[in-house]
């Protein structure tokens, strides 16, 4: 569902999610009771989007709603009827229950409490179900009221009592013939997630190309693109586009201007992607799960650059070279106005070690905001426990410090420390 302008960020990262997932669309545009509200706008945007809707000669339909006034809703579950039964999207109700976890979590008095969607077949109460690793029999059902049924079929939305944990959003559930079964395939499971566990995932990163070209295996290159600004995205898009060749196609599945987040992660990790990031930085829970997921983020300050590595990868010609590692993160609390010394900020080390010599950038809202400067690195000009100077400042103690040539520091900027490292990419 789309508000009456879709310059948020959120709504281009959904579609984005949905193209990638290769989902039907149907694009409710809402709060057309608001003055000002103007739906066409949403088309144009939709449609520079390579997306067009039925009223502009597209395939994709569309509808003006009010889910507050309630207008034209019947309109809208018209046309989801209508999409669902050309693509003859059928559930077969006599038959045993299968469908996805919405959310799951520990409630203190009833215990693991499970939503579902139920997709095909139906569920009642005392089937064995087995969802992602955790197994268990139904012992109550609530429908989207609260109110408690026996039955639910295709379409309903039910939560679940009576699973042995809390399976993941997305899982799959499935009703089993006995509570055994449904206990050996949730063991089956659990165990194949341990192994899985303990194995790194090769996921797609530059010097992973040139081995899957070896192999013969490697044909289109997925790419995420954050930026600071509108142009420079622009820019390196269509750079980054214009790298295709006849064996490799180059795919940008998402643009945008901000940070590098949470979102982008998951987006890159379902559609096996690299994050190309320009003057912007991940936040510190993206770069935790671009670890965990196996998620390479690349960040540039000089667009050429990019373009060369990228391009280079493709060749299977990575030279050795150079690259960063972040080695603290300080969190900016509190700044001190002083008229001889200029701005002090009043810190909080949050992660590494931060030393007088480190090199620094600053990070507001995930975009780097100094040094712009192609190729230049920040510098320390003090750095204080109390009064005192000190040499280093670990994770978890509070410090003060002042930056060389900037005083435009702000409460809740990020300090970022980095190294540079050389390191000799592995092409196999």
């Amino acid at each position: 569902m789309l508000p009456t302008t879709i310059s948020c960020r959120r709504q281009k990262e959904a579609i984005s999610h949905a193209q990638a997932a290769g989902v039907p669309m149907i694009f409710a545009i809402n709060k057309i009771d608001k003055p000002g509200a103007d739906p066409e706008r949403i088309k144009q945007e939709l449609s520079a989007m390579n997306l067009l809707v039925e009223d502009w000669g597209g395939t994709y339909q569309s509808q003006d709603i009010s889910a507050k006034q309630g207008v034209n809703i019947d309109k809208l579950c018209e046309k989801i009827l209508l999409e669902a039964e050309i693509l003859d999207l059928k559930a077969n109700p006599n038959r045993p229950g299968l469908g996805t976890v919405i959310e799951a979590s520990l409630d203190k008095g009833k215990g693991y409490v499970t939503k579902i969607l139920v997709q095909n077949g139906s569920i009642e109460v005392g089937d064995s179900i087995v969802a992602g690793p955790y197994s268990g029999k139904i012992k109550a059902m609530f429908n989207e009221l609260g109110k408690k049924v026996k039955k639910a079929g295709p379409s309903n939305p039910i939560l679940v009592l009576g699973l042995s944990g809390a399976p993941q959003a997305g899982e799959k559930f499935k009703v089993m013939g006995s509570d055994q079964e449904a206990r050996q395939l949730a063991t089956k499971r659990a165990q194949i997630e341990r192994e899985q566990s303990n194995r790194s995932s090769k996921r797609i990163s530059l010097d992973e190309i040139g081995r899957r070209l070896a192999l013969g295996t490697f044909k289109e290159l997925n790419l995420i693109v954050k930026g600071d600004v509108d142009g420079s995205i622009e820019a390196l898009t269509d750079s980054l586009i214009k790298l295709s060749v006849p064996t490799i196609q180059v795919n940008v599945i998402h643009k945008a201007v901000g940070g590098i987040a949470e979102s982008d992660v998951l987006l890159a990790s379902a559609s096996d992607a690299i994050i190309i990031g320009f003057q912007v930085r991940p936040s510190a829970n993206a770069r935790l799960l671009a670890e965990r997921e196996g998620v390479q983020i690349k960040t540039y300050s000089i667009i050429y650059e990019a373009i060369e590595e990228i391009k280079s990868a493709m060749e299977g010609m990575l030279e050795p070279t150079k690259e960063e590692k972040i080695i603290a993160q300080v969190e900016v609390r509190e700044t001190y106005k002083m008229s001889k010394i200029g701005t002090i900020a009043g810190c909080y080390v949050t992660e590494g070690k931060i030393t007088r010599n480190t090199h620094i950038r600053v990070v507001r809202d995930g975009i780097v905001i100094f040094p712009t400067k192609e190729g230049a690195h920040g510098e320390l000009t003090s750095l204080k426990r109390f009064k005192d100077d000190v040499k280093e400042v670990k994770a978890g103690f509070e410090c003060g410090t002042t930056i060389k040539n900037f005083n435009d520091i702000q409460e809740g900027d990020i300090i970022e420390g980095y190294e540079i490292i050389e390191i000799k990419q592995t092409l196999g």
